[in-house]
């Protein structure tokens, strides 16, 4: 498998951004070599997308977003609490999907009692989480985060006081207010950051919010970091694009995990986004079908299907002049492979040959209806978009 891909616009996170040619040999990209010439005509080519933090091996969904490995949560039935469980999971996704397990940081996920990390990272697992819980008991997390550090694994933590957010499905405000939806305060995700981030401090963990939503949260990481502490932060494209304000039809679709914000929240997480603070974009795929959806708001299932739509989404923030394409893959693909452990997600010679072939202007309409993904709920359903991905190679194999 010796490629030379021609005639190309090539985007590395470290490279920058340039025209010409890269040349694959085998499994890896090269710097130089012959082999089957692959005009391009121009499109893009860049590294192929690692999803960090997904919740659903989906391998038509992945595909079609241009992902080539996936940090899979340890949500999963059974929960990814024992190295049998964790092996497998490993092993579920060939031969078109890496998938990298993250394991639980906790048995069963309750927050109690400490899991094998040890034996889980022989195993397979590139990181620890607490799943879709925080964990309350600040002993149990101290304790938590020394064991991750001891074991070399990140420990991917989901930020929301939980004494603040039990029953809650919406932020409070004034749309939570007029809609009558049990609601939690914005604070609670900020709570939950400081108190994580002076464990870590004190620990010397290193940790990944897997997902920071409001200002508040974000100015704790943005100070933390430049304290020097071992944190990163992620987000999904919900909360860059859309506010409280658009569950106000009680739309299902728009109930997320965490909840929506404000408008100033999102406005925040788009500043935090372009200078840096925010280390990872991810698609927090997480689809329900519509026995899940089709239920009053409040009882309704939290999660989307971000998979697909993820890298358009994403190329709206170039547009947007939010961030720069090179800054776009950083977030995309380095960032969440570094975090993971993973020596991929760039251009550079050596590095595996994941790569896709993308049309970054071709137009499209998002349809739940026409996804790949086991199920369709998308909050982003009917929203013109510009950014196919039209070639996916895994390890030098095209995938699609």
């Amino acid at each position: 498998m010796n490629y030379r891909f021609t005639n190309a616009r090539i985007v590395c996170p470290e490279g920058g951004e340039r025209t010409g040619s890269l040349h694959v040999s085998d499994d890896a990209i090269v710097a130089d070599g012959d082999g089957e010439a692959i005009d391009l005509g121009g499109k893009l080519l860049a590294p192929a997308i690692v999803d960090l933090g997904v919740f659903a091996t989906d391998k038509a969904a992945f595909a079609k977003g241009g992902i080539a490995r996936i940090g899979l949560m340890p949500d999963q039935s059974p929960v990814l609490d024992d190295p049998g469980i964790v092996q497998r999971a490993a092993a579920m996704g060939k031969p078109e999907l890496w998938v990298h397990p993250i394991a639980a940081a906790t048995k069963g996920l309750d927050g109690l009692d400490l899991a094998e990390m040890a034996i889980f990272a022989e195993a397979g697992a590139r990181a620890v989480a607490t799943g879709r819980r925080w964990i309350a008991d600040s002993g149990v997390m101290r304790r938590v985060m020394g064991y991750a550090r001891d074991c070399g694994l990140t420990l991917i933590i989901h930020a929301e006081d939980s004494g603040l957010t039990n029953g809650a499905v919406a932020t409070e405000g004034e749309t939570a207010t007029r809609l009558g939806l049990p609601a939690a305060p914005a604070i609670a995700e900020a709570l939950a950051v400081a108190r994580d981030l002076a464990l870590a401090e004190e620990t010397g963990a290193a940790i990944h919010f897997r997902q920071v939503t409001t200002a508040g949260a974000l100015d704790l990481i943005r100070r933390a970091k430049a304290r020097g502490i071992a944190v990163t932060c992620g987000i999904t494209p919900p909360h860059l694009y859309l506010s409280d304000i658009d569950i106000s039809d009680y739309r299902t679709f728009a109930r997320l995990s965490p909840p929506l914000r404000s408008e100033a929240d999102r406005q925040a997480a788009r500043e935090a986004l372009g200078d840096g603070t925010i280390d990872v974009l991810c698609s927090g795929h997480d689809p329900r079908g519509p026995e899940e959806k089709r239920l009053p708001f409040a009882d309704s299932a939290p999660g989307s299907a971000g998979a697909e739509t993820l890298l358009a989404l994403g190329l709206g923030l170039v547009r947007d002049e939010v961030v720069s394409i090179e800054r776009l893959f950083a977030l995309l693909s380095a960032n969440p492979g570094r975090i993971l452990g993973l020596d991929t997600g760039t251009l550079r010679p050596g590095k595996p040959a994941d790569l896709i072939m993308v049309d970054p202007d071709s137009p499209w309409r998002i349809s739940a209806d026409a996804m790949a993904a086991s199920a369709g709920n998308t909050p982003f359903d009917g929203l013109p978009v510009q950014g196919k991905v039209l070639q996916l190679w895994k390890g030098g194999v095209r995938i699609r």
